[in-house]
């Protein structure tokens, strides 16, 4: 067994590849505890994980005094179905066209039809379009971009009875935490830390931020930001920090007064995204706060939005098309290799514009 993977992902992948090669087929009874044991030089407790994750994905069955089945009530011919359901949240937004555009140049291409559907960033909507894909029946994988990932999901019961069924799935932007199920993404994190840096090295101490509380790339690029002012050995102050969720971000205009308590003693500032950077553009102007003259600013995205304002924003590039490439070239390999780790996260850039001055 390779050495560099988890002893029980080894077997995990050993009994996979027998029943994908039919040498086990369903409703056969696979080797005893024991038996695999010896065979893998491995603990019991090693055994009964590996065993424990395949069930959990519908391979196979356990019967009580009798042993260990390959499930025949598992959908067969699911590695045959040439349709893919991809869940985002919204379809105009400046990010989502151009991703949507990357995962159906891949799946066409491999003959792949591809069913589209938006949540809108509300969990009910995420409800009903799940629960559809799992009465249709019909697809071999999803790409789902999360609802709200930084907030407790009512919705993760129905995920699970979708990997049950042995539809893959694959999470764009951001991830559940509290499901094993792989993402791509950029390393959101990191994105805080470098225009969080950049501005540091500009000259700027007292910098501020705005982060979305509801979606997951929020509190990673906040823990970014942290580590940019730790690592300076900055203050980070909490009143200068500011939380907005998915209905502030729709009125923008109405969060000036949080906007002025909060940033008027600050030289800088590292929005969550270019949307959020536009939507403060225009606040700060409307309150006579000039960019980059009175207050720098930094952001991620590096989309239209960065150069339609009257001052170009600085941003980091999110890689729109190719991330939806990689998220269904990686589909395409958890569907053929149902235990391909299929996580993924692009490195960060920085995209100079006139948006920060140095002191």
């Amino acid at each position: 067994m390779d050495k560099a993977s988890p002893k029980y992902l080894e077997l995990v992948r050993w009994i996979n590849a027998q029943i994908q090669e039919k040498k086990l087929i369903a409703g056969q009874k696979i080797y005893s505890e024991n038996e695999l044991k010896e065979m893998f030089g491995v603990s019991r407790q090693t055994v009964r994980h590996a065993i424990s994750v395949l069930e959990q994905e519908g391979m196979l069955r356990r019967v009580r005094g009798s042993g260990t089945y390959v499930n025949d009530n598992r959908f067969v011919n699911i590695s045959k179905r040439m349709r893919v359901a991809v869940v985002t949240t919204y379809v105009d937004g400046y990010i989502f066209p151009r991703t949507i555009q990357g995962i159906e140049n891949v799946l066409l291409e491999e003959g792949y039809s591809v069913q589209i559907a938006f949540t809108n960033n509300q969990v009910g909507r995420e409800r009903t379009i799940l629960e559809d894909i799992l009465n249709r029946d019909e697809v071999a994988g999803i790409i789902v971009e999360t609802t709200k990932s930084a907030l407790p999901n009512p919705n993760l019961h129905l995920y699970h009875e979708i990997l049950k069924k042995g539809i893959q799935v694959i999470f764009i932007n951001s991830y559940y935490q509290e499901i094993d199920i792989p993402h791509v993404s950029i390393n959101d994190r990191m994105a805080g830390y470098k225009m969080t840096k950049h501005l540091i090295d500009m000259g700027h101490r007292r910098i501020g931020g705005i982060f979305k509380l509801d979606d997951g790339q929020g509190k990673q690029r906040f823990a970014g930001y942290m580590d940019a002012m730790l690592e300076a050995g900055l203050e980070i102050d909490d009143a200068r920090i500011l939380w907005i969720d998915t209905e502030d971000l729709k009125h923008m205009d109405k969060l000036t007064d949080r906007v002025m308590d909060r940033y008027q003693n600050c030289t800088g500032l590292f929005c969550y995204n270019d949307e959020v950077a536009f939507g403060l553009l225009e606040v700060l102007k409307k309150a006579g706060i000039r960019v980059p003259q009175d207050i720098s600013m930094a952001s991620v995205d590096d989309s239209e939005l960065a150069v339609l304002g009257e001052v170009g924003i600085t941003s980091a590039p999110y890689p729109m098309e190719n991330l939806g490439k990689k998220a269904a070239e990686n589909l395409l390999q958890m569907i053929a290799e149902p235990f391909f780790d299929a996580n993924y996260e692009f490195e960060v850039d920085i995209v100079q514009r006139d948006s920060v001055r140095r002191l």
